[in-house]
């Protein structure tokens, strides 16, 4: 299918719904995805973003900024993933667990709001890693238009180009208990460690990057282009010495570079 038949498509299945509420995390697929709804529905259109500490805190204003320039409402909610027991423990259906009560949350926020339907921003190739969390998106009836209108990542990216969007070529970023191995206990205390880490990595002006967490490991991963920037001492002492602030106990850079999905290699469907 052409990508504009692709985009037309996406238009007038928005067209159908009466009015939508959107969980927006402000990243390539749910901006891409609220401003085609915003251009459909206009104020028919409200973007849910829940803060919660698996969320960095650039995301959540970056997500703020966005909406706002849209024109469109926008509600932050904030909640505590460490309420759930599942989520805590990290066993490999986490995601699940932790999407089903988040989609829970905007469902019930929709409601209050008089908003019929819940869209999130899942695409086609979201389908090809390991995902435990669509399923709770299956159960709950959430609408992904994205990926009924079979557009992949690099549709999006273009298309949010042509229509002007920041967030055209904005890394991928994924929720910050992604880090963690299955199995270690997540903590608050964790999560922010991951946090303050990659905000380092981002003041450095690294582009696309992971900290991965091993124990009392940070396991740096960033793009293949972007290695040789570690290649000056300054920059590997400095970040080692930071990194170490931080809570960690070692600091190591991860000669593959950033693959997407590292965590789930082990896992089968």
């Amino acid at each position: 299918m052409e990508l504009n038949d692709k985009l037309e498509k996406l238009k007038n299945k928005l067209a159908k719904l009466d009015n939508v509420a959107i969980a927006y995390s402000g990243g390539v697929d749910s901006n891409f995805l609220l401003k085609v709804a915003k251009d459909v529905l206009d104020k028919k259109v409200v973007a849910i973003t829940l803060n919660a500490m698996m969320h960095s805190k650039k995301e959540i204003n970056e997500a703020k900024k966005y909406a706002n320039e849209f024109g469109v409402k926008h509600l932050v909610i904030d909640i505590d993933n460490l309420e759930v027991d599942e989520f805590i423990e990290n066993k490999k259906d986490r995601c699940y667990h932790c999407k089903k009560y988040v989609f829970n949350t905007i469902k019930k926020i929709a409601k209050d709001n008089n908003i019929e339907y819940v869209l999130d921003g899942t695409n086609i190739d979201d389908l090809g890693d390991y995902r435990p969390g669509l399923k709770a998106l299956e159960e709950l009836n959430i609408i992904s238009p994205l990926k009924e209108c079979n557009l992949t990542k690099k549709d999006i990216r273009v298309l949010s180009k042509e229509m002007g969007l920041k967030t055209y070529n904005k890394p991928a970023f994924a929720c910050l208990a992604t880090r963690v191995p299955y199995n270690t206990r997540i903590t608050e205390e964790l999560l922010t460690k991951i946090e303050m880490s990659e905000q380092y990595l981002a003041d450095l002006g690294f582009n696309q990057f992971r900290v991965r967490v091993h124990e009392n490991i940070a396991r740096i991963e960033v793009g293949f282009d972007e290695i040789d920037k570690f290649f000056i001492k300054e920059v590997l002492k400095n970040t080692s010495n930071k990194f170490k602030e931080f809570g960690f106990e070692y600091v190591t850079l991860d000669m593959n570079g950033y693959e997407m999905g590292s965590m789930n290699k082990d896992i089968s469907n």
